[in-house]
């Protein structure tokens, strides 16, 4: 599992932007990677740490897109916000929240508030709140290892396979 977390978003290099059309395929770098060091089960987790990739190839998401949406919305201010300022996503990421969550009724009033703010700090505070919500509503919603397929080879049931997998 820490191979998926250092390498699930390797992908992002070289690419134009990070949500648009060439950021969307971003997973395919990372889960290449993870599938010739650990096996056609550790490139469909990394696969489907997307939600976007997720429903696009109509398959749940992963632990992995959990884990990914949990460290971002536990990740604190002080550190997230100079880190996407540096990387230069920041504004990107800011403008497409709005964007991708516009009209999106799983947003509470005070969330909406903060995600339209101009104010990084504010703007981060609501999307936090919204993602935390996000991953307590969809943590029953992943398959990994029991019984799920991957690359046509299916992924052991059986918790001490598993554990040899991870």
């Amino acid at each position: 599992m820490w191979f998926a977390f250092a390498l699930h978003d390797t992908g992002y290099l070289r690419r134009g932007d990070m949500d648009g059309s060439e950021g969307e395929e971003h997973v395919l770098l990372g889960a290449r990677i993870m599938g010739s060091l650990f096996g056609p089960a550790w490139e469909d987790e990394c696969l489907r740490h997307s939600r976007y990739w997720s429903r696009r190839m109509g398959l749940p998401i992963s632990r992995l897109c959990l884990a990914d949406k949990l460290a971002f919305a536990l990740t604190p201010a002080w550190l997230y916000l100079p880190m996407a300022g540096w990387t230069g996503e920041l504004q990107e990421y800011m403008v497409r929240s709005r964007e991708r969550q516009a009209g999106d009724h799983a947003f509470t009033v005070e969330e909406e508030r903060l995600v339209r703010s101009e104010i990084p700090y504010d703007w981060l505070r609501g999307l936090q709140s919204y993602t935390l919500r996000w991953v307590e509503r969809h943590r029953n919603q992943w398959m990994a290892f029991g019984g799920a397929t991957a690359g046509g080879e299916h992924v052991p049931a059986n918790e001490t396979q598993a554990l040899r997998l991870r």
